[in-house]
């Protein structure tokens, strides 16, 4: 079979032997589901039609990956059988969304859309409460929703949620399935997609197949990395990089009970699975389909840089990574087309791009673009930014950057070292002076950033803490210092205007945007004071809420300037266009770029000093040859001369092509 799928040879009909392996899926379902095919022939061939484009390709992968394995077709068929099962029970509703999407392929690049993110414990305590925030959502202009991991975890140690013990159960402190099911479809009455992760390389310890495995079942013991010496574990670790060196060395933990050792990349409480059993592909792709048929919309591809390993290799972004990202995208076309795949591929520049395509990712974190975001606000200067972004900014039509300022994870400095290299920038002592000034250690900083898995020998980490304390509004408060906090709150709306008008979907992390500031509960807390993320992972706060509508706040500053920039976004569908222009603007401290299509062109300034620059009239020019632009911040027409700029402030001017 893999021989087949692989090698042209005229004299095989692959038609047919794609007909005789689907007929033997339809076989192996119940009766009633057979009869639902019989009974609603109009959607089956709909349904068929997607077999018949998809089913090849899909094989083909699936071959790619499994061709060496003795077991590969019956798995196979197992696979068909659940999804032809999923599509089966997947309700209507979800179906007409279906059909809608495949007819519209460019709805994901739309400036409708706007994102958050929140943690549902922190933000509104359980799902019903998530439910009552709609109202809000929809004042702020939100039209994609991602929960942070709201699925059963380990009670003490979980991760913030990414070590899952049951992918068809949620925390019973948020909720149930059914209530994620009924929010699904609240958020759908209310034009607002769902997103969840998808923890996909590794499971709890907890997990029933890790129990099972546990208790020395060899089936479930094969879905996992488990080794009764350190022979193997020794062979792959020559080439492994320590993740979380601080709680365990190495990739693999020492299970005492088992008397093995288990692959657990992150924390010794999640294990890897291993994705060389097509067994373990098959129940995932189950899980998968699960999910899709409550109403996700988007399914983030958790850790998905790790989920292939190989010896003599780091075991991140393999190729057959890419290739199980192909296959698990080939079953969302067929069995639930309406799903789409968030890569969360936090690697080199090089290999973010590589999993962004129609085929595998159609979103993708820019986390190259956040980290440049704060090099620039403490370097003042934008060159590395704007080199970065005008060599790695444009990806595969089709596809979207999802921009972020702040996230529940920590920033790492993930730009090029060849990129910094090009500008006579040392990406060692660069990232050393960033760790610097974001912890506040660095003369005349403004941050009040906390370090996160510190090297006390190298002085290397990442960094965590708020958006507000990173950007100088804690410090500013602390000190009573009014010209520090307008700085704060400028720097913060500046970092804003640049993700809500570059392209992609721009993702605001809840509580950014009232100006959450450090919260350092976490330190009193056994379970959590060793991770310093939990800093910026803060609960609702209802005192700054209140305060949004407070122009004389900080809180309602920083609200109403993000609210005026969505409103801008949503109106000029410019800003959906996928790619920039980066252009000079003369000033070492100014990014600038244009975007445009058909009707307009936009031409963005954006001042990353806290010192006021003028920009030469000459940006008119380079912006192309348009004599009548207007500032769509006041709506005032703009003389192509002498530009002034205050600090930290953000222009975007907009010209009519129709008119020229």
């Amino acid at each position: 079979m893999a021989y087949f799928f692989h090698h042209q040879d005229d004299s095989i009909d692959k038609k047919e032997a794609l007909e005789v392996i689907f007929s033997k899926a339809v076989l192996s379902l119940k009766r009633n589901e057979r009869d639902f095919l019989k009974n609603n022939d109009r959607e089956y061939q709909l349904f068929l039609h997607r077999v018949e484009k998809y089913l090849p390709d899909l094989i083909s992968v699936y071959f790619e990956i499994y061709q060496s394995c003795i077991f590969a077709y019956p798995f196979l068929i197992e696979l068909l059988t659940l999804m032809i099962r999923s599509w089966i029970e997947r309700d209507r509703s979800l179906k007409q969304i279906d059909l809608q999407r495949e007819i519209s392929s460019d709805w994901l690049t739309s400036n409708q859309i706007i994102g958050g993110v929140c943690y549902v414990d922190l933000f509104a305590k359980d799902l019903k409460g998530l439910e009552e925030q709609i109202p809000y959502f929809k004042e702020l202009g939100l039209t994609y929703i991602h929960l942070m991991p709201l699925f059963l975890t380990n009670e003490g140690d979980n991760d913030g949620g990414y070590a899952i013990s049951s992918y068809r159960d949620i925390n019973p402190k948020l909720g149930t399935i059914e209530n994620l099911r009924e929010l699904a479809k609240k958020f759908r009455e209310n034009d607002i997609l769902l997103v969840i992760d998808f923890v996909f390389n590794h499971t709890s310890d907890e997990h029933i197949w890790a129990k099972k495995a546990r208790k020395n079942n060899a089936r479930y013991k094969r879905y996992y990395w488990i080794y009764e010496d350190r022979k193997i574990p020794d062979q792959y670790e020559r080439t492994l990089r320590e993740i979380f060196p601080d709680e365990h060395p190495g990739a693999f933990t020492w299970k005492k009970e088992m008397e093995s050792w288990v692959w657990t990349t992150f924390h010794s409480y999640q294990w890897d699975l291993n994705y060389q059993n097509p067994e373990v592909f098959v129940r995932m792709a189950d899980e998968m389909l699960f999910l899709a048929n409550l109403g996700v919309d988007i399914l983030r591809l958790d850790a998905v840089a790790f989920i292939w390993k190989q010896k003599g290799t780091n075991c991140e972004n393999l190729p057959q990574a890419y290739k199980l990202v192909e296959a698990f995208n080939l079953i969302a076309r067929i069995a639930a087309p309406a799903l789409q795949f968030k890569s969360e591929a936090i690697v080199h520049p090089d290999e973010v791009i590589r999993y962004i395509s129609k085929k595998r990712c159609q979103l993708s974190y820019n986390p190259l673009l956040m980290a440049l975001l704060w090099e620039s606000l403490a370097t003042r200067e934008v060159k590395l930014l704007a080199y970065s972004m005008e060599k790695r900014f444009t990806i595969p039509d089709g596809t979207v950057w999802v921009n972020y300022i702040r996230c529940h994870d920590d920033i790492g400095w993930t730009f090029s070292d060849e990129d910094a290299s090009a500008l006579g920038i040392n990406g060692y002592d660069h990232r050393k002076f960033l760790n610097q000034f974001y912890t506040g250690k660095f003369p005349g900083s403004f941050a009040r950033g906390y370090p996160f898995q510190e090297n006390p020998a190298t002085g290397d980490c990442r960094i965590s803490g708020t958006l507000a304390s990173l950007a100088g509004l804690e410090k500013a408060i602390l000190e009573n210092d009014s010209i520090e906090e307008e700085h704060a709150t400028d720097r913060i709306l500046l970092l804003f205007s640049i993700i809500m008008t570059i392209g992609g979907i721009p993702l605001i992390y809840l509580g950014d945007e009232v100006g959450s500031l450090n919260n350092y509960n976490f330190l009193k807390d056994e379970q959590k004071k060793n991770d310093s993320r939990w800093i910026h992972r803060f609960p609702y706060n209802a005192d700054l809420y209140a305060k949004r509508h407070d122009l004389n706040s900080p809180a309602g500053k920083i609200w109403s300037g993000i609210q005026q920039l969505i409103q801008l976004r949503k109106k000029y569908d410019v800003f959906q266009t996928p790619n920039i222009n980066i252009i000079n603007s003369g000033n070492q401290h100014v990014l600038a770029f244009t975007k445009e299509n058909s009707k307009h062109r936009v031409l963005v300034l954006a001042n990353f000093s806290e010192h006021e620059q003028l920009v030469e009239s000459l940006i008119f020019t380079k912006s192309g040859n348009i004599k009548n632009w207007t500032n769509i911040m006041n709506h005032e027409p703009q003389e192509a001369g002498m530009i002034f700029m205050k600090s930290y402030q953000f222009f975007c001017f907009l010209a009519d092509l129709q008119e020229h």
